[in-house]
C-alpha cells in the first residue's frame, strides 16, 4: 500500500478514509444501536440493517421539528425497545413505525420485506393513532379501549407505541407547550 503525504491548507479537515469494515449504505447513525443488540443472533440484526435502511430511505427528506433527521426518532425508539430487550420483530416494526403513515412506502411492501407479524405490528402502532373525536374525554376514553384491544392482539404493538411516546416526551423541547399538554395527556 502507498501513502503520500500532502500538505493540508490551513483549518482544512483532514480527509478521513472510508471506514473499512462498514457496509456502505449503513451510516453511523445505525452503529449507535449495535450495542443494544448484543442479545440478538447476527441473522437478526442483519434484518434490522435492512429494516433501518429502508426506514432511512423512505423518511429521507424529512426532519423532525427540532431539525434533526427524521430517522433519529425510530432508531431511539428501537434503542429503548433494545434496552427491554424485546425481540427482533418487534425491533423492526420500530424502525418501521412511521414509513406508512409519513411515506409513499406501503402495508405490501412491509409485509413482502419483513414478513407478515412486522406488518401487523406496524399496522396495530398506526391504528392507535388513526381517529380523532370532539371531545378530550371521550378520545381519551378510546384511547384506552383502542389500546385494551391493541394488547389482546399482540401486546408487543403497546409497547413500541410506548416507547414512540415516550421518545416523543423526551424530545419535545422545539414543541408549543399546548402539544406538550396533549402528548403528555394522551400518553
Amino acid at each position: 500500500m502507498k501513502f503520500s503525504i500532502e500538505a493540508v491548507p490551513e483549518n482544512q479537515p483532514v480527509p478521513q478514509p472510508a471506514h473499512p469494515h462498514r457496509a456502505p449504505t449503513l451510516t453511523h447513525e445505525f452503529d449507535s444501536l449495535r450495542p443494544k443488540l448484543a442479545y440478538l443472533t447476527p441473522d437478526e440484526i442483519s434484518t434490522l440493517e435492512v429494516a433501518y435502511e429502508f426506514s432511512r430511505s423512505a423518511h429521507e427528506g424529512q426532519f423532525r421539528k427540532s431539525g434533526e433527521p427524521y430517522i433519529s426518532h425510530p432508531l431511539a425508539v428501537a434503542g429503548i425497545l433494545a434496552e427491554w430487550h424485546l425481540d427482533a420483530q418487534t425491533l423492526a416494526a420500530a424502525l418501521l413505525h412511521d414509513v406508512v403513515e409519513d411515506t409513499p412506502a406501503t402495508a405490501g411492501e412491509i409485509e413482502t420485506r419483513f414478513g407478515k407479524a412486522v406488518a401487523l405490528l406496524v399496522d396495530g402502532v398506526s391504528k392507535l393513532d388513526k381517529l380523532a373525536f370532539a371531545s378530550e374525554q371521550h378520545a381519551q376514553a378510546e384511547n384506552f379501549r383502542k389500546m385494551l384491544l391493541a394488547m389482546a392482539q399482540d401486546v408487543r404493538v403497546i409497547l413500541v407505541k410506548l416507547a414512540d411516546r415516550l421518545h416523543n416526551m423526551h424530545t419535545m423541547d422545539s414543541m408549543p407547550v399546548e402539544k406538550h399538554r396533549r402528548i403528555a395527556t394522551e400518553t
